[in-house]
């Protein structure tokens, strides 16, 4: 208790206890970043037989807890279209799409998703319904030898640790299908934790120093713009330069959950691109959680050689 550093030992705190502002969704948008960049990769969409991108594809969610809640909205706001919903107290469909957002307030008067006015409850496995995404946001072995082959989404994005189990893995990709493994597409939590991390060992908030320096350094590039262009039209009306409202947002500088966002983005951006090239360097098809292990055993290795702890 009287270690200067001692709130670093425990991340996903509150503000107040030197938590950081971005944690609380950053495993579902995680999520959301790891479908992107993946679905973005037309060599790979081409091999599962989809269009690139996320806009229009259909998903259903296995767990609407903080995961699957936050992974739905980013998704959901990015114009992926959420058709069903798995929960513990039953399920509910809506070919047409349900709005996260509405389901969440719904859930907050009721307690359940049940009765949900603006889809169907159903019995129906949707595990295995029609859809583009599934996104298993529950609990480990939901997916199996048993059900993988019944299993029609494309694209398989493991917001729960473990939910595929080794059997079922090999079924789905035989059969085409890409599984974006939960080493690296729930990864958004923990990455975000290692930022709160480095901030209580800092003792300063991200943005905290240069927040006001980029404010006023924005304002004189306008004030800048707007001289040079008045000169350039001399003897004629002042001509004011207004921001657009995008760099309005920013013109202040970058705050903690904007360097967080980014941080988060960049580090999924790159991660996926290591993975997707490991399995091209290995020829590993659709096997990306092999090639995600191979990539980061290596980057062990490297560390721990350069480090004088090996040969």
């Amino acid at each position: 208790y009287n270690d200067l550093n001692a709130n670093a030992c425990v991340t996903g705190k509150p503000i107040s206890q030197g938590g950081i502002h971005g944690r609380t969704p950053a495993t579902g948008r995680g999520i959301y970043y790891g479908l992107k960049y993946f679905s973005n990769n037309a060599s790979i969409m081409s091999m599962i037989g989809l269009t690139p991108g996320i806009k229009n594809k259909t998903f259903i969610l296995q767990g609407f807890g903080n995961v699957g809640l936050y992974g739905s909205i980013y998704l959901h706001d990015h114009g992926a279209i959420m058709t069903g919903v798995i929960e513990r107290d039953g399920s509910i469909y809506n070919p047409n799409g349900i709005n996260p957002h509405d389901l969440q307030k719904y859930r907050e008067e009721h307690g359940t998703i049940v009765g949900y006015p603006h889809a169907e409850s159903t019995t129906e496995n949707l595990l295995e319904a029609e859809c583009d995404i599934l996104v298993p946001a529950a609990s480990e072995k939901q997916i199996t030898a048993d059900n993988a082959v019944n299993i029609k989404a494309k694209i398989i994005a493991e917001g729960a640790n473990g939910p595929t189990t080794p059997k079922a893995d090999q079924i789905l990709i035989d059969r085409n299908r890409l599984v974006i493994p939960d080493l690296y597409a729930n990864a958004g939590g923990v990455t975000v934790s290692y930022f709160e991390w480095l901030k209580n060992l800092n003792h300063v908030s991200f943005g905290r120093l240069t927040f006001k320096y980029e404010e006023d350094s924005n304002y004189l590039l306008l004030g800048s713009v707007q001289k040079s262009l008045e000169k350039s039209l001399e003897g004629r009306s002042v001509l004011p330069i207004v921001p657009s409202e995008e760099f309005k947002e920013r013109i202040a500088g970058a705050s903690e959950k904007d360097i967080v966002h980014s941080g988060l983005a960049y580090t999924m951006r790159r991660s996926a691109k290591n993975i997707i090239n490991t399995a091209e360097m290995f020829d590993l098809g659709l096997d990306f959680r092999t090639a995600a292990f191979i990539h980061s055993i290596g980057k062990i290795y490297t560390t721990y050689k350069e480090s004088g702890g090996g040969a």
